[in-house]
């Protein structure tokens, strides 16, 4: 199971609002409108999941503190994170999480001082991160890396290897990187190491991380790219969240409904590939939720069925593109319009820009590639 942004608001109240005339307030159970979701929301979440789904394992992709970035001090930020991680450890007792480091974990928010700052560090995080993963299941042989640099990798189980990275050393983000970007902690040479180790023990990879790497600076973007490619029969699925958006990314050869996801991942066998076969998404109705003051979970969709695809390997979603490119305007990219918004919009808010731009955030793998989309007609 995946859980990707909870940015959960500790202080929400609902006894004073100043709304402006003819728009009403947050409903209990949380708001579309750019509003982050109070504690009970997050925990009944948390909690259908736990008795509905039978999961092997979860990744954890970052994101626990709210968005007032302005009003925010390292302590209040270590007090939801201690918050949702007894949280998640108390709903999910005996798994293991496979967490990253987002970009509001720190404060103030997006800043991650890189070694050669000596007028501030980032070890008052890391070393709460590391006690917090490890209660959730990590070994305890992944506290060093935790907490020189936010990032580790484990193996999950014999033949399949879990590479959790810090992208918040590659985000433009984090102003720190305009002094000195170029990989800080050498990190991506960190993870070639570990890749070339999977590639000779026969291993497959997964790859976690909070930011996507076409949100990264070009330099760190183009380099990470670089070795995907390298090593494209190693890695067998990247997940990574930020956005608030569902999409996919196709990496090609170089030559906020509330909601959480299920994979069904090629099985526990050996010389299983770990790739990934299907994914269903559960989204919780808000508006139905405050209406009624009743939890309405909706199956929103299942990949292979909602995108009619035979599997969902690269080829099968680079043929989902081409579908899509041939018919731009057609009710399939509306439906992709529909899931990206996690249903709260649907095809008819999208014109064809929208369709194109949207398309071409699909398949644009690198951040500032002026040709990636190319290929798709005005």
């Amino acid at each position: 199971m995946w859980i990707l942004l909870i940015h959960l608001d500790h202080k929400l109240s609902f006894d004073f609002f100043l709304l402006a005339p003819g728009h009403t307030g947050a409903g209990f159970w949380g708001d579309l409108r750019n509003c982050d979701i109070p504690y009970w929301t997050a925990e009944i979440i948390l909690r259908y999941a736990s008795e509905l789904e039978k999961v092997d394992f979860i990744y954890y992709t970052g994101d626990i503190p709210p968005h007032n970035v302005w009003n925010q001090s390292r302590e209040q930020q270590l007090y939801s994170l201690n918050t949702i991680n007894d949280l998640l450890a108390k709903t999910f007792p005996n798994k293991t999480f496979y967490s990253a480091v987002g970009n509001h974990e720190t404060a103030p928010c997006n800043l991650f001082p890189t070694p050669n700052i000596r007028s501030d560090n980032i070890s008052w995080l890391y070393q709460v991160l590391a006690d917090n993963w490890i209660k959730l299941g990590l070994p305890e042989d992944t506290r060093k890396s935790i907490e020189h640099g936010g990032f580790y990798t484990t193996v999950i189980r014999p033949g399949l290897r879990l590479i959790s990275l810090n992208m918040n050393y590659c985000s433009w983000e984090n102003f720190w990187l305009f002094i000195n970007s170029t990989d800080p902690l050498d990190q991506l040479q960190w993870m070639i190491q570990w890749l070339q180790y999977a590639e000779d023990h026969g291993e497959k990879v997964h790859i976690i991380g909070h930011h996507p790497p076409k949100q990264c600076l070009a330099s760190f973007s183009w380099n990470f790219n670089k070795i995907i490619n390298r090593y494209e029969n190693t890695i067998a699925g990247q997940f990574y969240a930020h956005t608030h958006n569902d999409e996919f990314v196709i990496n090609y050869d170089e030559i906020d409904q509330q909601r959480y996801r299920v994979y069904k991942i090629d099985g526990n066998y050996p010389e299983s590939s770990y790739w990934v076969l299907d994914h269903r998404t559960v989204i919780m109705n808000l508006t139905a939720t405050n209406i009624y003051n009743q939890t309405i979970f909706l199956d929103e969709y299942d990949a292979r069925d909602a995108y009619e695809m035979k599997n969902l390997f690269p080829n099968d979603w680079h043929n989902l593109i081409e579908r899509l490119k041939n018919n731009i305007d057609g009710p399939l990219m509306s439906l992709v319009y529909q899931y990206y918004t996690k249903s709260y919009g649907n095809g008819n808010q999208c014109d064809h820009n929208c369709r194109r731009g949207l398309l071409c955030d699909f398949i644009t793998y690198r951040s500032e590639d002026p040709h990636a989309c190319d290929s798709i007609l005005d």
